[in-house]
């Protein structure tokens, strides 16, 4: 592996990119998906079942780490690698859209923000530098800017404050992280569902020479064509050899359309979250086990699958696993999602090397739009 931070482009294809970052601690193929580990794990699976799922890089969040059980005391402990036993490359978020969603008495002003912790009300600040440094406590190897993420819809002069407060907080989170071989801090984007202020943060952070650039603020509230209008004009002012990673997003869909208009990593918590509520997602849409429709139903998921969870299970057991609030729907369904969620992204880098996006992208839409497999019986 690189002893350094390198993105490099395989494939084009139209406007969609196949490419891999190489790092240290591995190899991350885009597009990628990246599993929420927010306070350390991927809620319901075992970290080596997530890597033999497909993945390369998982996420870690500030907020949450730095809350419980600390940055300091994992930094004692070896970093966040060791303390999970996942030696594979780690994003960590920034915590800035936690705190604005979580936490509780918020404090905001140029310094950073203050805030008390939704867990026991502790009081805690978070500024650009130390948001830097919890990261750097926990070694992960992609590292975010603080930045100021407000939910839409908002008014132009609020979209247009964050924003020019994130870009001053991006250029001191640059100036704290410094020169660390081998690792990377990206840039966040804002803007809301602003073209212009969209394109002028776009266009600011770009001058900033950093190693990847996000796209934050969005699938907040927007609807998905405001969101995809928003990356239309927003990716054509983005460094084209550089990473482009799209925040919190999101469904099959949106994330087919948005490797279809240029980025390349994406993270959201749906796939687990969604495993945790007793929906999966499959081949042919997603299929809500809390019916009784699959009481009797002896099929399962996906019997073409690779992943044993959405071969080898019974759709009626999996119903009574999820109406009986039993741990192991949680477990099972999250392994099925999150297998879904890796097929889908080693499918796009396929079909990209091979020139072959668009027709993946309609067979996979004709897939969702056939629907479920009719009823057992």
């Amino acid at each position: 592996m690189s002893e350094t931070f390198q993105f490099k482009l395989i494939a084009t294809d139209g406007k969609a990119r196949r490419g891999v970052i190489t790092m240290p601690r591995g190899e991350v193929r885009t597009p990628a998906f990246m599993p929420v580990g927010t306070a350390g794990t991927v809620k319901a699976m075992y970290l080596d079942q997530v890597r033999e799922l497909g993945s390369d890089i998982i996420l870690g969040n500030v907020y949450h780490l730095m809350l419980r059980p600390g940055a300091e005391r994992v930094a004692r402990l070896g970093g966040l690698h060791d303390f999970a036993l996942w030696p594979h490359p780690i994003l960590t978020d920034s915590g800035g859209f936690q705190v604005m969603s979580l936490a509780s008495l918020r404090e905001l002003d140029e310094s950073g923000v203050r805030f008390r912790s939704h867990i026991d009300g502790s009081k805690h600040e978070l500024t650009p530098e130390r948001s830097i440094e919890i990261q750097g406590l926990l070694d992960s190897d992609i590292q975010m800017q603080l930045d100021e993420c407000i939910r839409l819809p908002a008014e132009r002069a609020e979209i247009e404050r964050a924003m020019e407060m994130s870009l001053r907080w991006a250029e001191r989170s640059a100036k704290a992280f410094g020169n660390q071989p081998g690792k990377a801090m990206f840039g966040i984007v804002q803007g809301g569902d602003l073209v212009d202020l969209r394109v002028r943060s776009a266009e600011r952070l770009a001058a900033m020479d950093l190693k990847g650039y996000a796209v934050g603020g969005l699938a907040v509230g927007e609807p998905q064509e405001v969101m995809l209008a928003t990356l239309d004009e927003t990716l054509p002012v983005m460094p084209v050899e550089k990473p482009r990673y799209l925040m919190g997003v999101g469904t099959p869909d949106d994330i087919l359309q948005s490797v279809a208009r240029g980025i390349d990593m994406f993270d959201c918590v749906m796939p687990t979250r969604a495993g945790r509520h007793g929906l999966a997602y499959t081949r042919f849409g997603k299929v809500n086990l809390k019916n009784a429709r699959h009481a009797d139903d002896p099929r399962p998921l996906d019997e073409a699958s690779d992943c044993p969870a959405s071969r080898d299970y019974s759709r009626a057991y999996l119903h009574h696993l999820v109406r009986s609030n039993e741990a192991l729907a949680s477990m099972l369904l999250t392994w099925n999602n999150l297998a879904y969620y890796q097929s889908l992204m080693a499918g796009m880098r396929a079909a990209i090397e091979a020139g072959g996006f668009e027709d993946f992208a309609a067979a996979t839409k004709a897939g969702w739009a056939r629907g479920d497999l009719p009823p057992y019986g």
